[in-house]
């Protein structure tokens, strides 16, 4: 039967988000049909202090990754 596991996490944190992907893999032994995902757009912060396009802080954008597998 085919599933899907869904992982979430933010572009900051996209190392750990890997090393759980992977870990998951290795340790279900995951029959992998598809892997596909998104990273959202960033949103501009509001600018602290300045107006100089350099300066501007961006909010760390949401990276989605969907996993389908064939369960044993």
């Amino acid at each position: 039967m085919r599933q899907v596991k869904l992982f979430v996490d933010i572009e900051s944190n996209i190392e750990a988000l890997e090393e759980r992907v992977n870990t998951w893999l290795k340790e279900s032994h995951a029959n992998v049909i598809n892997i596909f995902g998104n990273v959202a757009p960033q949103t501009v912060m509001r600018e602290l202090k300045t107006t100089a396009l350099s300066e501007r802080r961006y909010a760390s954008s949401d990276v989605f990754i969907a996993i389908e597998y064939e369960a044993a």
